[in-house]
């Protein structure tokens, strides 16, 4: 169930709210109007990701969730890759820690500002994600697209499980979302043999939406997110987290109690009156979020 949401109080400083830049090292964030973009930017190792960039999606997200106005999240990457997964010295630096402290892996990665508490963020964040694939995403990258609600890709998207050739399982809970996504065989086939799917096939088995030319893949992202933006920003963070439930959820009467007690607090919302108002009047609605 997504967290209610923050008190006024809580929200960043108004004069940033209507379009702004904040500063980081690893990632570019840019508001335009209610939507957020994210930009994984470490062009020269394929935005490859190591503790830095992760710390910095990490205070994106805590950021998009404490911000009222912005509705919707993209992630994208900078040049032409999406995410090539994990730094390898990055990894060298785990494996080092691990066999000098006998610190466990799990410990090492499960620790805040890392690709397993971004995922986590990505899929509790109570705003819908979408993951505009520019180039490759592989391993940890593919993961952290997964994570997404939506992906839209470039024909020059690649997508590779890359996991079993490095000699280590799907992480950042792909072994989750890729079969909820694509089917248990299929995930099977794309994990076992670690080879690259092209943007086409990645259409065609329904590990993306949709499939856009390169240089209109940030302006359909960005018009998928302005109609998203458009609706009760309260309807759309329970239907997220209704519709990941019910994933995991395999008695569908209990599926429906968890509809009809979603339906009960947004039927005492501002944005539902507004939704009714606004239809019975003909015109579009003004949600508050309230």
């Amino acid at each position: 169930m997504p967290e209610p949401p923050p008190k006024e109080e809580e929200n960043i400083d108004p004069a940033r709210r209507k379009g702004y830049q904040l500063a980081y090292e690893t990632v570019i964030y840019e508001k335009e109007g209610g939507v957020v973009i994210m930009t994984l930017n470490r062009p020269e190792v394929k935005n490859a990701f190591d503790a830095k960039m992760q710390a910095e999606m990490d205070a994106v997200i805590t950021e998009v969730a404490r911000d009222r106005d912005a509705r919707v999240l993209i992630i994208t990457g900078a040049g032409k890759a999406f995410c090539s997964g994990a730094d390898v010295a990055y990894l060298m630096s785990l494996g080092e820690q691990h066999a000098l402290h006998q610190t466990t892996m799990e410990e090492m990665i499960r620790g805040d500002g890392n690709v397993l508490t971004t995922v986590l963020k990505i899929r509790n964040l109570p705003k819908p994600v979408i993951a505009a694939v520019n180039g490759i995403a592989a391993g940890g990258g593919l993961a952290l697209s997964l994570a997404c609600d939506i992906r839209l890709a470039s024909e020059a998207a690649r997508f590779n499980m890359i996991f079993t050739k490095r000699g280590v399982i799907p992480e950042s809970g792909s072994t989750y979302t890729l079969p909820r996504l694509i089917g248990t065989a299929r995930a099977l086939e794309l994990i076992f043999t670690a080879e690259t799917v092209d943007a086409a096939e990645a259409e065609r088995i329904g590990l993306v939406n949709r499939v856009v030319p390169a240089d209109q893949l940030m302006t359909a992202a960005k018009e998928l997110a302005g109609k998203m933006a458009q609706n009760s920003p309260l309807a759309l963070g329970f239907a997220k987290a209704a519709i990941y439930k019910g994933i995991a959820e395999t008695d569908i009467a209990a599926q429906m109690d968890y509809e009809a007690y979603i339906e009960n607090v947004l039927m005492g919302t501002d944005d539902f009156r507004e939704g009714v108002k606004s239809f019975m009047e003909g015109r579009p609605p003004e949600f508050k979020g309230r």
